[in-house]
């Protein structure tokens, strides 16, 4: 195997971390320009998922995200490289992908029923017409229900540190708590925000929650192991 496709988790990695900033403001902001960004958001966020699952995929074997590669006979020289992969290779689709994470990792993707019901929405839109209610709300309820907790788990990473918006977590962050959408809360979002603004009673069981995990991330970034 080429030594260039021992690295390729990594440029999956970042690749899809970027489709993640860019599904997290185009379904968390709206555009005067542009009246798709809530059905954008979710061609992104599912476009994100595929990327990082098979990052992580990739992570243990480049060869493993691959449904069909080259045969010997098809490839120029004595070892398989990225030219052959993209000329005659074909990747595991989305649907694939949680069995194959599992069979090459041993974890499985938290809330699958929402990523296959995602997976679905994604090609209506694409190949149909979007349905008649927020695609933002279903894209962003999908980040952090889905993707948020994956990219935690395998990498240490948080969705709310990925946002295109030149003031990456006030408008992000509020318009989440208005949504009632419950996410992982970073070092960074936990010092960036100090005073917290709910939608609704601050006593109710989500502002609880969240002003919770807040509190653990300062106090966590406070006090490192």
């Amino acid at each position: 195997m080429h030594a260039e496709l021992r690295t390729i988790w990594e440029h999956m990695l970042r690749l899809g971390l970027g489709a993640l900033a860019h599904a997290n403001w185009h379904a968390n902001f709206h555009s005067f320009q542009n009246r798709h960004w809530p059905e954008l958001s979710v061609l992104q966020a599912a476009h994100a998922a595929e990327l990082l699952v098979k990052a992580r995929i990739a992570q243990e074997h480049p060869l493993l995200i691959f449904e069909q590669v080259p045969r010997s006979s098809q490839v120029d020289g004595e070892k398989l490289d990225l030219r052959a992969l993209f000329e005659k290779g074909r990747t595991i689709q989305y649907a694939d992908l949680p069995e194959r994470l599992w069979s090459a990792t041993g974890t499985r993707i938290e809330n699958l029923d929402m990523y296959a019901t995602f997976g679905r929405l994604r090609n209506c839109i694409q190949h149909f017409a979007a349905p008649h209610h927020d695609c933002g709300y279903d894209a962003a309820e999908f980040i952090y229900g889905v993707i948020d907790p994956f990219i935690n788990e395998h990498w240490g990473l948080f969705a709310v540190d990925y946002n295109e918006d030149h003031e990456p977590y006030t408008y992000l962050v509020q318009n989440l708590f208005r949504r009632y959408i419950h996410f992982r809360v970073s070092p960074k979002a936990a010092a960036c925000l100090r005073e917290l603004e709910f939608e609704g009673d601050a006593d109710d069981g989500y502002s609880i929650e969240m002003q919770r995990r807040f509190d653990e991330a300062r106090a966590a970034d406070a006090h490192p192991e």
